[in-house]
C-alpha cells in the first residue's frame, strides 16, 4: 500500500500524457478550490516537523554564515556586514580571493566599510591604517569563502566545530544555470526560517498562487529528507509538475532540489543568518535565498541568454512567497517567545 499523503485532489495521468510530459513540461492542471482540497493539518503534525527540525539543528555548521552575494564585494573597496552580532568587513585580494575580518578598526574603532583597497591591502578611511589578509598583532582575519554565488564568513560559534569550508549542497553547473538571489529580514531566529521550509504541507494552502497538487511521499521521506510531488502554478489552469526533495546540509540552511521533471538538478537554497537584536530586544534574521535554475533541454541556452530579463521575475516570485513565509516564521517565533507554541 502506498504511504504517499495527498494534500489536494491529484488526477490520475494516463501513460500517453506522461510520455508527452517528458517532452512538454507544462500540463493542464486546473487549480482546485479550497472546498475540493484535502486539509493538511493532520499530516503537518507539530511533532513531525519538530523532529525534522531537531535533526537539522544537530548538524555541524562549522561556524559558517552566509553574508551576502559574491558580487557584493569587489576589489576596490571593503564591505561591512553584521553577522551573529559581530561587525565583519570583507574585501578581495588582487587575485580575487575573499578576505574577512573584524569590522572595527583596532585604532579608534572606525567601521571598516567602503574603505579603499589597493593591491589587496585595505586602508582605514579614518587614518589610513593598513590591513593585509595575513593580519597582525592587533587584527586577525576570519575564515572566508566565496562559493561562486554567495559569500560566507566563519566565526567562532558555541557548539560548532570549525571547518575549512561551509557544507555546500550539490549544485548544477553555475555556468549553465540562471541564478537569482534575494534577501529579506525577519523578526525571528534562524530555526524559524528552517522550520517553515520543513513544513511543505502548507504550500498548497498558504501559497495557492504558486503551488498546487502537493503530495508528500512518506515512503521516500524521513527526518533528514522530505520528498514531494508538486505543481508549480503558471496560472489557474496550467502548471509544471515536478518531484523535489528538501534537506538541510547545516543548521541554518535548507535546500529544495528538483529531482525529476522540468528543471531536474535545479536548487533553491534558503540560508538563515542571525544579525543581532532590534530595539525591543527581539532577534533579527536575514533570509538569503539563491535560486539556481538549470535544465538539460537544448532550449535552456536561450533562457541563459535572457538571464538579465529572467532574474527580476524570479526575484519577484521569491519575494512574494517570502512575504507569506516570513509572516509564518515571525509568528512561530512570537508564539515560542510567549511559551504558546503548540507541541
Amino acid at each position: 500500500m502506498s504511504l504517499r499523503t495527498r494534500t489536494d485532489a491529484t488526477p490520475d495521468v494516463p501513460a500517453g500524457r506522461r510520455r508527452a510530459a517528458a517532452r512538454i513540461p507544462i500540463a493542464r492542471v486546473p487549480q482546485p478550490r479550497e472546498d475540493r482540497m484535502t486539509s493538511t493539518w493532520k499530516l503537518a503534525r507539530p511533532g513531525r516537523i519538530a523532529a525534522a527540525l531537531a535533526e537539522s539543528q544537530a548538524q555541524n555548521s562549522g561556524g559558517w554564515f552566509v553574508a551576502g552575494v559574491s558580487a557584493d564585494v569587489g576589489r576596490s573597496a571593503s564591505v561591512a556586514r553584521t553577522v551573529a552580532g559581530r561587525e565583519v568587513t570583507f574585501w578581495r585580494t588582487s587575485d580575487g580571493t575573499l578576505v574577512a575580518g573584524p569590522g572595527a578598526c583596532p585604532h579608534l574603532g572606525a567601521l571598516l566599510d567602503d574603505c579603499p583597497v589597493l593591491g589587496g591591502t585595505m586602508y582605514c578611511r579614518w587614518h589610513g591604517l593598513a590591513f593585509t589578509p595575513d593580519g597582525d598583532a592587533t587584527w586577525s582575519p576570519y575564515r572566508a569563502y566565496d562559493d561562486g554565488v554567495l559569500i560566507w564568513v566563519g566565526l567562532p560559534t558555541e557548539g560548532e566545530t570549525a571547518t575549512d569550508r561551509p557544507a555546500l549542497p550539490p549544485r548544477p553547473p553555475l555556468s549553465a544555470s540562471v541564478i537569482a538571489v534575494i534577501h529579506e529580514t525577519g523578526i525571528c531566529e534562524p530555526q524559524d526560517v528552517i522550520a517553515n521550509r520543513l513544513d511543505p504541507w502548507h504550500g498548497s494552502w498558504f501559497h495557492p498562487y504558486a503551488f498546487s497538487h502537493l503530495v508528500v511521499d512518506d515512503a521516500a521521506s524521513d527526518e533528514r529528507r522530505l520528498v514531494v510531488d508538486v505543481t508549480f502554478r503558471l496560472n489557474r489552469t496550467w502548471g509544471v509538475p515536478v518531484r523535489a526533495e528538501f534537506s538541510c546540509p547545516d543548521t541554518r540552511t535548507i535546500v529544495m532540489r528538483i529531482v525529476d521533471g522540468e528543471g531536474a538538478g535545479s536548487v533553491v537554497e534558503t540560508h538563515a543568518t542571525p544579525t543581532g537584536l532590534d530595539s525591543r530586544g527581539r532577534p533579527l534574521t536575514i533570509m538569503t535565498e539563491a535560486t539556481i535554475a538549470y535544465s538539460d533541454r537544448t532550449g535552456f541556452a536561450a533562457a541563459r541568454w535572457l538571464a538579465p530579463l529572467l532574474r527580476p521575475s524570479i526575484r519577484r516570485t521569491a519575494r512574494k512567497l517570502w512575504v507569506d513565509d516570513l509572516a509564518y516564521a515571525e509568528r512561530r517565533y512570537d508564539l515560542r517567545a510567549r511559551g504558546e507554541f503548540p507541541g
